[in-house]
């Protein structure tokens, strides 16, 4: 993926608090990836990507951690994360991008949210409400709870935001053999502002306590967000941020991060057996499939998949 030289990078849309503990604000914080079970909508809500060390909390071998009071955060370690400097000095155009991680994710955060905001602009039912994505380090505070970096990336109802510790990609390439790449990671950040999209919509609405289950709803909200990801991977280019589209390669990337993460796939690591039944985000199989469908169509329309088999 490359970047437009050019393109004018907008690094108020990305929050980094690494250097500062994890605290984004009054209701701030800090953080490591994975993805656990907690409610869906609403302020103490939360949608997790189910990556890297995920299933140890799908499967209870540790506690969440999560909890109902933003107030009462972990502790940062000591040796948190230090940004390199403020992003606003740093991320300026997309040559920048091209040359330093934080950056990039600078990029993608504003391509992501420059297509969503006129795909839904556009469809004049509502407005797109941008949604900041937060670096952290260690341990983070949300309106949907504190949380440390085992959770993986994940998106918060409750301040409509985007929190992402990147040592997370780290861990998805060397425990779950995925390929930390540029466009593995824009996929997992297009994936949570999937989340952010059905959010504006109401779609989250739809989950209630469906939660569980390879047909259950909340599968259906996770595969929804990555067709999402493969709708807002085929306009890209047109958001004016890259100078040309993604290359097969690319789409690889993507493609291999959704089956290392599919619910079958985390199952068979961490029990050594599949069971439907605990399902959350679906198999690899459908997140790879509705990804393709987001991708190979650019429509968003297209991605229901709340009607009929998934």
């Amino acid at each position: 993926m490359q970047f437009d030289d050019d393109a004018k990078l907008d690094p108020s849309q990305v929050e980094d608090v690494r250097a500062s503990g994890g605290r984004p604000g009054p209701r701030g914080g800090g953080g490591m990836p994975g993805g656990c079970a907690i409610p869906i909508g609403g302020k103490g809500g939360c949608l997790l990507l189910v990556l890297a060390v995920a299933a140890l909390f799908l499967f209870k071998l540790v506690p969440t951690p999560f909890t109902d009071s933003p107030e009462q955060p972990p502790q940062p370690s000591a040796q948190g994360g230090q940004a390199g400097g403020n992003l606003a000095d740093r991320c300026r155009t997309g040559a920048d991008a091209d040359q330093s991680e934080d950056c990039r994710i600078v990029g993608t955060v504003n391509s992501i949210q420059s297509y969503w905001k006129q795909a839904i602009d556009a469809r004049g039912r509502t407005t797109y409400t941008p949604a900041k994505t937060v670096l952290f380090s260690n341990a983070v505070r949300t309106a949907c709870g504190a949380a440390d970096s085992n959770v993986g990336p994940f998106y918060c109802p409750g301040d409509q935001k985007v929190y992402l510790d990147l040592s997370f990609f780290n861990t998805l390439q060397s425990q779950f053999g995925a390929k930390n790449g540029p466009f593995a990671q824009a996929y997992v950040i297009a994936h949570e502002y999937g989340h952010h999209v059905q959010n504006l919509l109401g779609t989250m609405n739809r989950v209630g306590n469906d939660r569980r289950g390879a047909n259950s709803a909340a599968v259906r909200l996770e595969l929804q967000a990555d067709c999402y990801a493969g709708v807002w991977a085929n306009n890209a280019v047109r958001t004016g941020f890259y100078s040309e589209p993604f290359t097969q390669a690319d789409i690889d990337e993507a493609l291999q991060a959704a089956a290392a993460v599919g619910d079958d796939s985390i199952q068979r690591r961490t029990q050594g057996m599949v069971v439907p039944d605990s399902f959350s985000h679906g198999t690899s199989a459908q997140r790879e499939k509705w990804f393709s469908v987001g991708y190979q169509s650019g429509d968003p329309s297209r991605c229901d998949t709340f009607t009929g088999a998934i």
